[in-house]
C-alpha cells in the first residue's frame, strides 16, 4: 500500500515531536536537568503535533478519515512544529542575552520573594557545540517542518 505524502508529512511532524519530547523528558528525568518555564512552553506544541500528526496520520493510513481531513491535520501538525521552533528561537535568544526574557524566570527582581526554586530561562543548562537544547529544538523543528511542507505541496504518493 502506498502512503500519501500528506499522511507521511503528518507522521513525520508528529514523529519528530515525539522524539524531541522524549529527549526533553530524558534530559529532565535521566539527566537531572530541570526545565525552566520556557522549556515547558516548547513542550505544549510538541504534544499538539504528536496528537495531530501521529494521530491524524494513523487515522488516514487506516482510511478512517478522508484525505482532505488528513491533509488539514498534517498542516496543523507542521504549524505546531513551527510554533515550538519559534519558541525555541526566542528561548535561545534569551539564553544568549540577545533580548530579555520573562522577568519571572530570568533572575530579574528580588529572589527572596519566591519560596520555590526558580530554574532560570536565561542560563542554558546544557550545550553541545555551543547550541542549547532550545536551539536544537528550533533547528530540528524547522528542518522537519520544511521537509513536511515540501511533501504537503505535492500530491504524489510514496511507492
Amino acid at each position: 500500500m502506498a502512503l500519501r505524502r500528506d499522511t507521511a508529512a503528518g507522521l513525520l511532524a508528529g514523529g519528530m515531536s515525539t522524539v524531541l519530547l522524549l529527549g526533553a523528558f530524558a534530559f529532565q528525568y535521566l539527566g537531572g536537568l530541570p526545565p525552566c518555564e520556557m522549556c515547558i512552553w516548547q513542550r505544549w506544541p510538541h504534544g499538539a503535533a504528536i496528537l495531530l500528526g501521529v494521530g491524524g496520520g494513523a487515522l488516514a493510513a487506516a482510511g478512517a478519515v478522508p484525505a482532505r481531513t488528513a491533509r488539514s491535520l498534517a498542516w496543523l501538525a507542521v504549524i505546531a512544529l513551527v510554533v515550538t521552533g519559534a519558541i525555541g528561537v526566542f528561548h535561545a535568544g534569551v539564553e544568549w542575552k540577545f533580548w530579555p526574557g520573562p522577568a519571572h524566570c530570568t533572575g530579574v527582581g528580588d529572589p527572596r520573594s519566591f519560596e520555590i526554586v526558580i530554574v532560570r530561562c536565561d542560563e542554558a543548562m546544557w550545550r553541545l557545540l555551543g547550541v542549547s537544547l532550545a536551539g536544537y529544538n528550533a533547528i530540528l523543528s524547522f528542518a522537519v517542518a520544511l521537509i513536511a511542507v515540501s511533501w504537503l505541496r505535492t500530491e504524489r504518493k510514496f511507492a
